[in-house]
């Protein structure tokens, strides 16, 4: 307990902060709110940031990873929590005065949904909620929502060179976002999502309860692996299964030009992929280059170069793989090369910098291909690489198959699996004095050409690449079923139903909302 002196000390300091803001009368009582439920604790103003403090603009920037919505994001307070008992007074003064709540753990949503709104909010920043501990002998670990997959990736490696996890390939995303949408990644096809290997996660509930799984119930539990943890609560933490890897893996990259049969390549690339080994995925990054289109194939084989060259002599002789194009590496070597793009021979301690170097402006779409382009579908996707936009686009090309097709669309959230060859991410990026609506109009006409080739009723599409353009919500006011229905059918298929009436259950009144948040069934 604190001594009466430290109690009116931290007081007096929060209500400097709020005499000197020019908030809003309701963010004034969401301070003082603050002041009365944290008065336990003597350091809370090292947590809480207006925009009066002098670290308030390097705290919301630093976790901004689409530079489109910097300067739109304004949030009322960040609060950076260091333990998780500091979340659910913050709940209770939100809901107390009708603020929303943002949750960031490493701001790579497309959106910018974590860091951005169009009402009164805050920003409930996790990065210091960071912790993993890994438990070799149960082949386990509990992650903190706060934590990257490139950190997950050193901290197994840490214990084991025989353990890793199947996630994503950009090491700076945070895994509160990631797996609570799914997570698709280089072991995708041998292990499934990292959402189908979490056997148990901590969530702050609209109550302020502290849940685990056990006391969650497995209707959320299912919920948050794959439909979004921002919809039901602030997610702590996931306790996740590790994976066994061998002691040798082999990965390579080779670049193919549209004069070294690139069109050819890809078009093969379709008929080949999902029905390799599981053990081998060999994904695509497709790029203009002055004047001519690269294909880029990249791979992560868990095996030796031997047993590679037999499978891909064998299944893929058009590709020309040669042992000098193989790299036999430890598991995190391979995360080093691949995932995080940084020369074989880096320190596996690269994984560990929070700083994402291809921070910029840029608008994605993701699409699913059931049944193969011909070569004249990707003949078009090159003449539109070719105009001015195109430039500074790319295309990247992720097979599915193996483990993805064995498990069931209602599994979890994720719908994606059987009867999808891969799944195909498109991106332009631009400069800050350059005009995005003509990036953005560039992308959706692309978006429009591709639309014979990709699934269809519903045209599906990945929550973990969000795109705004599917449907939003009415985030300060209430949202139909129907209207979600647009957008939800598409990340969530069938599976959307289930999210409803799940959110109706676990958060009736709908306070964690944003634009495309899960509505409970009666918010129409």
């Amino acid at each position: 307990m604190k001594s009466p002196s430290n109690i009116f000390t931290t007081t007096f300091i929060l209500l400097a902060i709020i005499s000197c803001s020019r908030a809003s009368s309701s963010t004034d009582k969401f301070l003082v709110c603050l002041t009365k439920e944290f008065n336990n604790y003597s350091s809370i103003s090292n947590i809480i940031y207006t925009p009066i403090n002098s670290s308030y603009s390097s705290i919301l920037q630093f976790s901004i990873q689409n530079l489109r919505f910097a300067s739109a994001s304004k949030p009322q307070v960040i609060i950076t929590p260091e333990h998780e008992s500091q979340i659910p007074p913050v709940i209770y003064c939100a809901k107390k005065n009708d603020i929303q709540i943002r949750t960031r753990s490493g701001g790579h949503d497309f959106e910018g949904l974590s860091y951005l709104s169009q009402v009164q909010f805050v920003i409930i920043d996790l990065i210091n909620l960071s912790e993993i501990t890994v438990d070799v002998a149960e082949k386990t670990a509990w992650v903190e929502a706060g934590a990257t997959i490139g950190s997950l990736y050193y901290r197994i490696a840490e214990k084991s060179l025989v353990l890793g996890f199947p996630a994503g390939n950009c090491p700076t995303i945070g895994v509160g976002g990631h797996f609570s949408g799914g997570g698709v990644g280089l072991m995708t096809r041998k292990y499934g999502l990292s959402a189908d290997n979490i056997i148990d996660a901590k969530i702050v509930n609209v109550n302020g309860r502290i849940l685990n799984r056990k006391s969650m119930g497995e209707d959320l539990f299912w919920a948050i692996r794959g439909g979004g943890g921002a919809s039901f609560g602030v997610i702590l933490a996931w306790k996740v299964q590790l994976v066994d890897v061998p002691k040798t893996v082999t990965v390579f990259k080779i670049d193919r030009t549209l004069e070294q049969n690139a069109t050819r390549l890809v078009h093969l690339w379709q008929y080949i992929a999902p029905k390799l080994n599981k053990d081998l995925l060999i994904g695509i990054v497709v790029t203009r280059q002055n004047s001519t289109i690269n294909a880029s194939f990249y791979s992560l084989f868990l095996g030796g170069i031997e047993r590679l060259l037999l499978i891909m002599k064998k299944s893929f002789p058009e590709l020309g793989l040669v042992r000098e194009d193989c790299a036999e590496v430890s598991w995190i070597q391979s995360m080093v090369f691949i995932a995080a793009g940084f020369p074989i021979e880096n320190s596996p301690q690269v994984l560990l910098n929070r700083n994402n170097p291809y921070k910029g402006y840029f608008k994605a779409k993701l699409d699913y291909v059931q049944a193969p382009l011909p070569k004249y579908g990707f003949e078009g996707v090159w003449r539109r690489l070719y105009e001015s936009e195109g430039e500074q686009a790319r295309l990247e090309m992720v097979p599915y198959g193996g483990r993805m097709a064995e498990i069931g669309e209602s599994a979890i959230p994720f719908p994606h699996r059987a009867g999808n060859l891969y799944e195909i991410l498109y991106l332009v990026n631009w400069l800050e004095n350059q005009d995005s609506d003509t990036y953005l109009s560039w992308i959706r006409r692309l978006e429009s050409y591709l639309t014979p080739y990709v699934s269809r009723n519903p045209r599906a599409a990945y929550l973990n690449v969000r795109d705004l353009d599917l449907g939003v919500n009415e985030v300060g006011g209430k949202t139909s079923y129907a209207q979600a229905s647009i957008w939800g059918k598409r990340y969530f298929k069938n599976n959307f139903n289930r999210l409803v009436r799940v959110k109706t259950e676990a958060d009736p009144n709908n306070f964690f909302r944003n634009e495309q948040s899960i509505p409970p069934v009666h918010s129409g």
